[in-house]
């Protein structure tokens, strides 16, 4: 079992994936472009692990070793010996793909790399590298100490040891996978929540209903935790417009196009609770 990972980018889902890992007992290496990037992942890790302590899920002792395995770095040379590497980098293509070209020089043959992508296809990330066949998709949810599921996503060439790999990998930070076996832009999950998001705004932007009661349509109707729109606003409304975007953009299918009001929240920053204001007031 593979005991050295390395995350590319300490972001939200990034810290996440880092904080579980190294509570499974892996050597974590943790990169960003700057310090203080670094400094805002680790501090939210071990405000994480203090809340697991809190309710007795942790002990101090377990969160302090877990929090002694992760090592923070701006240098990318640095995840050299890793035996997975996951990048939760920005989803943007370009981005990506920049960052697997370097890892492709920087790390040993039998690594694999994976991507945090929602909605990017592996496909289109692992065509920058040389070795196609070690990328995989490893789509974890927000936030990742919480949420139970892993989407393992196959490119074109991925082998079918570098899938069980990962699933390795993700069922041992205590995930539970699905494997989507053909790379369509936004996989399972993504596309279905888009799909619902999309339809959801399309009715409250035209007046069918507010969005306080398609919510509750959701939610009681369907058993749903949490509705399409308020899932919007924890999400960020422009995280979810760029996804239903690749969607579309990748598809063409017309229940993909993102409506205008959610453009429109972006460009005004309206982008949920991260701004105080989305569907709903925070």
């Amino acid at each position: 079992m593979a005991k050295k990972l390395a995350v590319i980018g300490a972001g939200l889902m990034g810290s996440g994936i880092a904080q579980v890992s190294a509570q499974a007992g892996y050597e974590v290496i943790l990169r960003d472009v700057t310090d203080e990037a670094l400094t805002r992942g680790r501090d939210g890790i071990r405000a994480s692990y203090a809340k697991f302590t809190a309710k007795g899920k942790l002990t101090e002792q377990e969160a302090e070793a877990a929090l002694a395995r992760i090592t923070t770095t701006t240098d990318l040379d640095a995840v050299a010996d890793a035996d997975l590497v996951v990048e939760a980098a920005f989803e943007h293509i370009e981005v990506k793909q920049e960052i697997f070209r370097a890892l492709d020089r920087v790390v040993g043959e039998d690594t694999v790399l994976a991507s945090n992508t929602s909605a990017i296809p592996i496909t289109k990330i692992a065509a920058a590298t040389e070795h196609p066949e070690r990328v995989v998709g490893t789509h974890f949810f927000s936030p990742v100490p919480l949420m139970g599921l892993c989407e393992l996503v196959r490119g074109y060439k991925t082998s079918d040891q570098t899938l069980a790999r990962a699933r390795e990998f993700a069922e041992g930070v205590g995930k539970t996978c699905i494997v989507v076996n053909r790379d369509v832009a936004g996989f399972v999950t993504t596309r279905l929540i888009s799909a619902l998001v999309v339809e959801a705004v399309k009715l409250y932007e035209s007046g069918v209903a507010s969005a306080e009661d398609i919510d509750v349509a959701c939610r009681l109707g369907f058993g749903h935790a949490m509705g399409p729109l308020a899932t919007a606003d924890l999400t960020g409304v422009d995280i979810l417009l760029h996804a239903t975007g690749n969607i579309y953009t990748e598809s063409q299918d017309e229940k993909f196009a993102p409506p205008e009001i959610m453009r429109r929240m972006v460009d005004a920053g309206d982008l949920g609770r991260k701004s105080g204001q989305g569907f709903y007031q925070y």
